[in-house]
């Protein structure tokens, strides 16, 4: 005997998936690491509605901003850590008053070449003539090219390795010197040194020219007279030896730029003429 077929139900819909789970667009941003793209995400969907923009504009807007933000963030860190007493760009320095010294003649030492070919340089001069500001405008350019790099005083980083070395950690007080990509000594010669000054600052020169670590040195001295103011000549021509090797040194002169404002006869201090 044939079954009756039970009658359709006209009111019976296919049944309509469930939505799909609300995600948490927030969370998963911060998980991400993108604050940048959190804070401006929701004001450019409304801009981006009111002008017609594309998702893909949308987008690269989006990413855009997010790589502007850590490019900056990671220039501010770069900057704070080289600890520079002031900071100066290569566009602050007056040429037209130095005029010992070019712009052209810096070349390669404002690309990245002076971190991947491991370059040098000697800046000597009388005070005020732009030897510290050409050097923190070096090592900056060179953190914009994604470097780092570190300032420290010539009387500062030898009295603190010559303390090391008294105390046997000198190899542990030479690793933040070592490491930066470009290291800045400022001022050798400026003060007395200690007895050791040649031994230590040797170590430091030796190790970084070993590991083609690029070295930015200002003094006030003629080269010639580093022998006294390290107290030892063989291992001062022994450093100028290997900074030279793959640098270059400027020589620079005239008047202070910080005195600039007085009258020739009112400088307090006459210099003989080179």
């Amino acid at each position: 005997m044939t079954r009756a077929r039970a009658p359709s139900n006209p009111r019976r819909r296919t049944a309509t998936p469930p939505p799909p789970p609300a995600h948490d667009l927030e969370g998963m941003l911060r998980r991400l690491h993108l604050p940048t793209v959190r804070r401006l995400y929701g004001d450019l969907a409304t801009r981006a509605e009111a002008e017609g923009m594309s998702y893909h504009t949308y987008l690269e807007t989006l990413i855009a901003e997010e790589i502007a933000h850590r490019s900056e963030t990671r220039l501010t860190r770069a900057v704070r850590k080289a600890r520079f007493p002031f900071l100066r760009t290569i566009d602050d320095f007056n040429f037209a008053f130095q005029t010992a010294l070019k712009l052209q003649m810096l070349g390669s030492y404002l690309g990245p070449e002076l971190v991947s070919e491991g370059k040098n340089a000697i800046f000597n001069g009388p005070s005020g003539t732009g030897k510290s500001h050409l050097c923190i405008a070096i090592a900056y350019r060179a953190i914009q090219h994604g470097y780092e790099a570190r300032f420290v005083g010539a009387d500062a980083l030898i009295a603190e390795l010559s303390r090391a070395a008294t105390k046997g950690h000198l190899d542990r007080a030479l690793e933040p010197y070592l490491q930066p990509h470009v290291l800045i000594i400022d001022e050798l010669g400026y003060l007395s040194h200690a007895a050791d000054a040649a031994n230590v600052l040797y170590r430091v020169i030796n190790e970084r020219y070993l590991h083609h670590r690029a070295i930015l040195l200002t003094t006030n001295k003629p080269l010639a007279a580093l022998g006294d103011v390290l107290h030892d000549g063989d291992l001062a021509e022994a450093i100028l030896d290997r900074l030279l090797e793959r640098g270059v040194h400027f020589a620079l002169r005239g008047r202070s730029y910080r005195t600039r404002h007085l009258s020739e006869e009112d400088t307090p201090i006459k210099r003989k003429s080179a």
